[in-house]
């Protein structure tokens, strides 16, 4: 057996990821660790994962860069230097209606980066920024996708 169980999504402020992940996505937080005051840690160390509703054995770690213990301060600059254009990380879930996530994300103010759109590709999709610049894709299979060509 060969399984993912953790995906690190770079945020630059976990309350905020915690905010859209949480609170827009409604994924549930399964673990929010600080480590201030234990002998081996430093600033802005702190373990926050939260898994999708529908996929429990899946956690997304989001880590800032300032917890990254062996960077040094300029790689952590230039990573959320990278973060703030969007260039940093990028994840893509299925839902089974496309279009009414796209509408629920889009009443709560998320950034929406692209409509949903059916792709030649075979599936109906739409993007997002989530609040660190991540691009985020969220698509549905298409009961009957287009033919290639």
């Amino acid at each position: 057996m060969l399984k993912v169980t953790n995906v690190l999504l770079t945020v630059h402020d976990h309350d905020e990821a915690l905010g859209f992940y949480r609170d827009q996505l409604g994924f549930a937080v399964t673990q929010d660790v600080s480590y201030e005051g234990m002998r081996w840690s430093y600033e802005g160390m702190r373990w926050v994962t939260v898994t999708p509703p529908d996929q429990p054995d899946v956690h997304v770690v989001l880590e800032t860069p300032q917890s990254w213990p062996d960077a040094p301060q300029s790689d952590r600059d230039a990573a959320l230097d990278l973060l703030a254009k969007g260039l940093m990380s990028r994840l893509v879930f299925t839902t089974d209606d496309v279009d009414a996530l796209h509408d629920k994300l889009s009443a709560a103010g998320a950034e929406i980066t692209s409509e949903p759109v059916d792709q030649h590709y075979g599936v109906r999709d739409f993007g997002v920024r989530d609040p660190s610049g991540n691009q985020l894709r969220f698509n549905q299979p298409l009961a009957s996708p287009p033919a290639w060509g």
